[in-house]
């Protein structure tokens, strides 16, 4: 377009250059069906140059029409996204009614509706409009049929954030019904289930939780949450026990959370010396608190190697408040009075928790010293209830002499 214009220019001014600067303008003749033209060269420039600006003009005043309408569309398209971003601005910002009136303003011209929609809904909810939100949803349904599944997680979504816990199953058992793998709804159902504290449900869709698009804490949380009910069982056998686990999608068999617990159950079943292999191989692997918690708790075949194999791993973590604790729980079940309570000391002194100080005083009160155990445990509960603060000591400190240890 541009060169073309450039090229229309140069030919104007090398006619009229002609024009003026020849003495021989040039001759041109058109004989066409007895239709005689005479002209010079510069003349058929000029009249060449007015036929193409003759067309061009005619070609713009037929597109007039269809540019004027594209323009229209694009301005009420900036427009549309203009509102939608305010709209987005007043919802986060808790305007929730003026962002509702700009989400469904931006509808018009919107080349996104779905999204406007669904964030309406969004608004009405925040306002407790929950017939409006559902008439947005509805909509929303209408203009996207391609979005239902979209449009089904959000209203189910909604609908468990309102409380509305029946609806919101029965919403999401729909979704199950239309895309029973689809990771998004099996974390929506968890979640329905969760809220309804339908432990059996949660544990049947235990062998699919691995699949549910949730946060690694959040689904790791739950599916502990489910075993912590199936493993506390009275009646909890060793083949149920690896019926349960052989369930478990290979992602929860992963999870330290798990490991730790399925290891403390195995020890429950008199299987300790399997739970403490299981525990050292794993924390190989991966070093985590809730593994090392679990190696203190758990009993092998050979309590003293048991402790050897902690205290080997205080000489790479000498500041680890957990396996201090783990090791001091080793201390004792070896009778190890004085290690046990050097470990915990050295254990609250970098972190105190009410697990550790109840630890503490256990330990003390065994060795005798009533005071000092009692102190221990206001201290732990000082930690989780405000109103025993005053009553506590900020640190452990040692009461009496310490008593021989067993050799």
């Amino acid at each position: 377009m541009r060169f073309g214009l450039w090229a229309l220019l140069a030919l104007l001014l090398g006619a009229f250059a002609a024009h003026f600067l020849l003495a021989d303008h040039g001759y041109v003749l058109i004989n066409f069906r007895g239709y005689v033209v005479e002209m010079s060269v510069p003349g058929l420039v000029l009249v060449l140059t007015a036929l193409y600006l003759a067309i061009r003009g005619g070609v713009a005043v037929v597109r007039a029409p269809r540019w004027f309408r594209g323009a229209r569309a694009e301005q009420r398209m900036r427009r549309s996204g203009a509102e939608l971003t305010r709209g987005v601005i007043h919802l986060i910002e808790g305007d929730w009614m003026r962002g509702e009136r700009l989400l469904t303003q931006s509808l018009k011209g919107s080349d996104a509706p779905l999204v406007s929609y669904l964030l309406a809904a969004r608004a009405a909810q925040l306002q407790g409009a929950k017939d409006r939100r559902d008439e947005w949803l509805k909509l929303a349904a209408q203009e996207s049929p391609a979005a239902e599944t979209a449009t089904l997680l959000t209203l189910a979504e909604l609908q468990l954030d309102g409380g509305e816990l029946d609806t919101a199953l029965a919403t999401a058992e729909r979704l199950v019904a239309q895309k029973p793998d689809h990771p998004a709804v099996l974390a929506l159902l968890a979640r329905v289930y969760r809220a309804r504290n339908d432990t059996p449900q949660l544990a049947a869709l235990l062998p699919r939780l691995g699949l549910a698009r949730l946060p690694p804490a959040a689904r790791d949380a739950l599916a502990l949450e489910v075993l912590e009910a199936e493993l506390a069982a009275p009646a909890l056998t060793p083949q149920r026990l690896a019926e349960i686990w052989s369930s478990l999608a290979s992602e929860l068999k992963q999870s330290p959370a798990l490991l730790a617990r399925r290891a403390l159950a195995l020890d429950r079943l008199g299987l300790g010396d399997e739970a403490e292999r299981e525990l050292r191989a794993a924390l190989k692997r991966n070093w985590n608190a809730a593994l090392v918690a679990a190696y203190g708790e758990v009993r092998g075949a050979e309590p003293p190697k048991q402790l050897q194999y902690a205290e080997g791993w205080l000489k790479n973590y000498p500041e680890d408040p957990t396996l201090l604790g783990s090791a001091a729980r080793l201390c004792m079940a070896n009778e190890l009075w004085g290690k046990a309570r050097s470990y915990l000391e050295t254990s609250l002194a970098l972190a105190p928790t009410p697990e550790t100080y109840a630890l503490y005083g256990r330990l003390l009160a065994q060795l005798g010293e009533g005071e000092g155990a009692a102190l221990a445990y206001r201290s732990g509960l000082a930690l989780v209830s405000p109103a025993a603060r005053e009553a506590a000591s900020p640190a452990p400190r040692r009461l009496g002499p310490p008593v021989a240890e067993k050799k």
